[in-house]
């Protein structure tokens, strides 16, 4: 039976809102490498397409302006078009590394069954391996408090839902991290192959608590991606992109 993800009960539960903060990051002040910083970005999250000289920013009614606008939209700015300090601040901001428009910017159909099983393919030496555990399973948790869907740990073979931490290019992923303090972790939507699969960026720091990354909270965040939502443009959601603490006894539905 396949499972309604677009029913709107369970989406209004699916997109359960938390108040959080996270410091800023410094401002770039180089124009060359706010520019690099501003292309990456709108490339990894807006389809922007490349250009290296930059020249399209030239032009006022540029891909690169009009990528920009909807970036701002997204995220409740001011719509101007131009990178202004508020829009370089959002953009130096840890976050998700799932697009925010394109074919994973809309909710996509959810898994066909709702007994799915999940493996933890290897660990971060930032945290024991049980801490791990019981992070990944908490975060777990939060779906399934809200949803039919169940979640069974399995130790060998090909899972639903794979779970990695890795750096750079790793594996046979399409997408990689770029480091610290950029792209925390990214997911795949419900499907064959890497389909469901959830990777975090070994170049952070992950933690317990509100030190670095807290891995419940990526995790809860990743693992809606991986049951087939996008990202909400509500600063206050769990699917908001950007990361920001929150103490996870506070999680409303943590459990």
């Amino acid at each position: 039976m396949r499972i309604r993800m677009k029913s709107l009960p369970f989406l209004l539960l699916l997109y359960v809102a938390f108040s959080y903060a996270f410091p800023v990051l410094p401002e770039k002040n180089n124009e060359g490498e706010n520019m690099q910083l501003i292309q990456e970005y709108l490339e990894k999250f807006y389809e922007l397409q490349p250009d290296p000289e930059h020249l399209a920013w030239r032009r006022s009614t540029s891909p690169m302006v009009e990528k920009i606008q909807k970036m701002q939209e997204f995220f409740g700015l001011e719509v101007t078009g131009k990178p202004d300090p508020e829009t370089l601040e959002v953009m130096q901001k840890p976050r998700c590394g799932v697009p925010d428009v394109g074919q994973y910017g809309v909710i996509l159909p959810g898994w066909k069954k709702t007994k799915l099983t999940y493996r933890i393919v290897n660990y971060t030496p930032d945290m024991t391996q049980t801490d791990v555990d019981n992070a990944i399973q908490k975060a777990f948790k939060v779906w399934s408090t809200v949803s039919p869907l169940t979640f069974t740990r399995i130790y060998n073979g090909i899972a639903d839902i794979m779970i990695a931490f890795g750096t750079g290019a790793h594996g046979r992923c399409p997408r990689y991290f770029d480091g610290p303090l950029g792209v925390l972790g990214h997911a795949f939507p419900p499907g064959n192959g890497i389909g469901g699969d959830v990777h975090f960026d070994e170049d952070e720091h992950w933690t317990e608590g509100s030190a670095g990354f807290n891995l419940f909270l990526v995790a809860a965040h990743e693992f809606g991606h991986a049951l087939g939502l996008s990202h909400s443009t509500d600063r206050g959601a769990l699917m908001f992109p950007n990361y920001a603490y929150i103490n996870p006894t506070e999680f409303p539905l943590s459990g």
